[in-house]
């Protein structure tokens, strides 16, 4: 498995544990750099694996993918290229490649459907890195046309779970905003200690829980969490209006064993393509298929954190896309549905950020 530690590695690795398997393979980044293909052709010589879970991947949110557009398509095209060509190369039996729903045009209908791939523009924020993941699943799917192999391409919607990413630089919108109304409630209820203990947790750009108060207060002010006169505050990006789906990360590791152990491409490819048309569009999105705004999603935190402060809504900022629903039916079909929904979820990643205290 590559990247076997990050948010969803973690969780297909969990997963496969749970179900008894034990001859799993993965390595750190210390350990192997994914972007050199003498390292990674190395690594399948002498491990000769039979099955490869690609989820390993550069990933960020709104800003991060805008501001860092050559790494991001640089560094994720480079990992797909020496994975799945060492797959090949090295006869895996079966080999399963995670990539995204930014895969899709920004004007896509909705819910977003496979089929909907490549039809518009895609969203230019993130542009770079949905065109590199477009190319990894378009590689799976040409690997399979001309070799007849199994490799299988799956876009998952937004997930969160254990082992997310809680940088405010560079997280995706929701572990963010936990992190943003927690570090705001350690404010509201005076708790500095708790506050310095995030801090040396995770820094924000360098600035730790033993710098000084005015330090962190001017570093949190950056990222809209102040106080003044006893009154807190958190600035959100953009109007609350967007509408998004979260996937708990367990429940996406659970349908990507799932599609492991019990589909096939062939069976993809034929539910995917009328008899006499081309063959196209045989990912399989993860999803849920239900969405909420983000300002309900603000709420949802709140609520669950016990933050009593303000929250400002900053519309001079952008909301990107407004609407990014998937449609999972496809999977459905296949046999597998989610299980955890958005406020069991957000109380089950709270509790899990508490617990790395």
């Amino acid at each position: 498995m590559a990247g076997h530690r990050g948010l969803v590695g973690s969780a297909i690795w969990r997963d496969l544990k749970s179900k008894g398997y034990t001859n799993l393979v993965g390595r750190t980044h210390a350990e192997l750099d994914l972007l050199d293909g003498r390292a990674v052709e190395e690594f399948f010589d002498n491990e000769q694996p039979d099955y490869v879970i690609l989820a390993a991947a550069k990933v960020g949110g709104i800003v991060a993918n805008n501001t860092y557009r050559a790494d991001f398509i640089y560094q994720n095209l480079q990992i797909q290229q020496n994975i799945i060509g060492q797959s090949f190369k090295h006869h895996v039996k079966k080999l399963l490649f995670l990539g995204s729903t930014c895969i899709y045009p920004a004007n896509a209908p909705q819910p977003m459907k496979e089929s909907s791939l490549l039809t518009s523009p895609l969203e230019y924020t993130n542009e770079p890195y949905a065109i590199a993941k477009i190319a990894g699943l378009k590689m799976c799917e040409s690997f399979n046309i001309q070799y007849g192999t199994n490799y299988i391409a799956v876009m998952p919607t937004n997930l969160y779970g254990p082992n997310d990413n809680f940088d405010l630089e560079k997280s995706h919108v929701l572990p963010a905003l936990i992190r943003k109304i927690h570090l705001a409630k350690c404010l509201q209820d005076n708790n500095i200690e708790l506050l310095r203990k995030d801090l040396n947790l995770y820094p924000i750009e360098g600035v730790k829980g033993n710098d000084t108060i005015e330090t962190i207060m001017a570093k949190l002010a950056k990222y809209g969490i102040t106080r003044q006169d006893g009154i807190t505050c958190v600035e959100i990006w953009g109007t609350g209006k967007p509408l998004r789906e979260f996937l708990w990360s367990e429940d996406m590791a659970s349908a990507c064993v799932y599609l492991m152990e019990q589909i096939e491409f062939e069976q993809i490819k034929q539910m995917s393509v009328q008899e006499g048309e081309p063959i196209r569009n045989c990912h399989i999105n993860i999803g849920t298929g239900k969405e909420i705004t983000i300002e309900s999603l603000v709420e949802l935190i709140t609520e669950r954190i016990g933050y009593r402060g303000k929250v400002f809504y900053n519309d001079s900022k952008p909301d990107g896309t407004m609407r990014k629903l998937t449609d999972p039916s496809k999977l459905h079909n296949l046999g597998w549905h989610h299980k955890i929904e958005i406020q069991e979820g957000v109380s089950l990643l709270y509790e899990w950020y508490l617990s790395q205290q």
